[in-house]
């Protein structure tokens, strides 16, 4: 797909990405069954101030990304999430939403208001809570009439785009059939994820961007102390448990669960959890003397028909190479999220994208997909590579439901300005 006039575009000279932390990634309606989004997310926000040795008192301003309101508090919390991690009352928080780039969204935001001279410190934050999706109704304000009592399971039925009649995993159907994907390529490619994310689980790359959680009480002087309790006989949880050994035999036999070549085993797993980030400006990495994990170099929107949405990071790639000046080839590091197997293969085929270089840590299939928290995840997870590996640039990119893309470009601290 071509590069798009109408994409939304910003670029960035001074602005870092300083830190990021997230909490394991919990197969949903287990250990984290309970716990509100609010909650998850306060304990990443709590965390990436903790890591980066940032005071919450420096921030200027909160944005937190939340898609299924999964409590009777959501309307608060943005504000919840500010307030209980530490950042002054006096501090105002926002709420954004855009879907499956939510997290991107939530870091591009705060980069553009410190591009604006409205904050040098920006604190992001996606939270999901898959499990808590609820069962709903939404027309029996009034009452209810014969025969016609529909409560309906939120968190399948938000799949379908009623635009074109096809749930999230039909669209990934429709690319598969559009490209030439075949069921075993989509099992070939799952079970590549798998062994990554195990990989980088053992040799302690996915802890390094983990923050444990336990039982404890987020506590507000003056006001109601919140928390977060497990399960009992659960102390800790330090791993993302979607992440297990997933033989390609093994995925072979799974049915299909769009009447295609996706499966529960080669699609995003149902997770939840949180992260969290810090967003500065160059002025307060120097005053701070601070070292920051990467510079944020450039952002990309695009729309593209929702019927084949999954295809949406390839020309929110492209515009986003064409106005951060680069080739596809400088790019060292790729994050598409794996909202679906077919979906990523669809995008690296259009793109014509290096296989060795995306998703080399495992991706949401292996992971998990906690849509909020996503984005932030990708960014943060392309930044450590980018250290780890010693290289410039990378990329995290997500599809959004409804056919959109966007993209994130950030640049290795130590290698670009070296």
């Amino acid at each position: 797909m071509s590069a798009q006039s109408k994409a939304l575009l910003s670029t960035y000279d001074d602005v870092w990405l300083l830190d990021g932390v997230r909490t394991p990634f919990i197969e949903y309606n287990t250990a984290l069954g309970l716990v509100s989004a609010t909650d998850l997310g306060i304990k990443a926000a709590r965390e990436v101030f903790r890591r980066s040795a940032v005071a919450p008192s420096d921030v200027d301003i909160v944005v937190a990304g939340n898609v299924a309101q999964t409590s009777f508090d959501a309307y608060v919390l943005p504000r919840h999430i500010a307030l209980y991690s530490g950042v002054p009352l006096e501090v105002p928080a926002q709420l954004v939403q855009r879907v499956c780039g939510t997290g991107i969204e939530a870091i591009l935001q705060a980069a553009d208001a410190i591009k604006l001279g409205k904050a040098h410190v920006g604190l992001a934050v996606g939270a999901e809570s898959m499990s808590r999706n609820p069962i709903a109704a939404y027309t029996h304000r009034s009452g209810f009439r014969m025969g016609q009592v529909e409560f309906k399971d939120f968190l399948w039925e938000a799949l379908l785009d009623p635009s074109c009649n096809l749930t999230m995993g039909g669209t990934a159907e429709k690319l598969a059939k559009q490209y030439g994907i075949t069921r075993e390529e989509v099992d070939q490619f799952a079970a590549e994820s798998f062994e990554r994310a195990i990989a980088a689980q053992k040799r302690c790359f996915l802890s390094g961007e983990i923050a444990p959680v336990v039982t404890e009480e987020f506590e507000l002087k003056g006001y109601a102390s919140r928390g977060i309790k497990l399960p009992r006989g659960t102390e800790k949880l330090s791993e993302d448990t979607h992440v297990r050994p997933s033989a390609l035999e093994v995925l072979s036999k799974l049915k299909p669960a769009f009447g295609g070549v996706q499966t529960g085993g080669n699609s995003s797993g149902i997770v939840d959890g949180a992260a969290a980030a810090l967003v500065a400006s160059g002025a307060y990495v120097r005053k701070q003397e601070k070292t920051p994990l990467a510079r944020v170099v450039a952002g990309a929107v695009v729309g593209v028909p929702p019927d084949i949405m999954g295809i949406s990071p390839a020309p929110a790639i492209q515009n986003l190479l064409n106005v951060g000046g680069l080739k596809l080839s400088d790019i060292d590091r790729v994050e598409i999220n794996e909202a679906f197997g077919a979906q990523v293969l669809a995008c690296q085929h259009e793109l014509g994208l290096d296989r060795a270089k995306l998703n080399v840590n495992g991706g949401a299939i292996a992971i998990g997909h906690p849509l909020a928290a996503t984005g932030i995840r990708l960014a943060v997870t392309v930044a450590r590579e980018l250290k780890h590996s010693n290289m410039r640039y990378g990329v995290a990119s997500a599809c959004i439901g409804g056919g959109q893309g966007i993209a994130l470009l950030v640049e290795n601290a130590s290698v670009g300005n070296s």
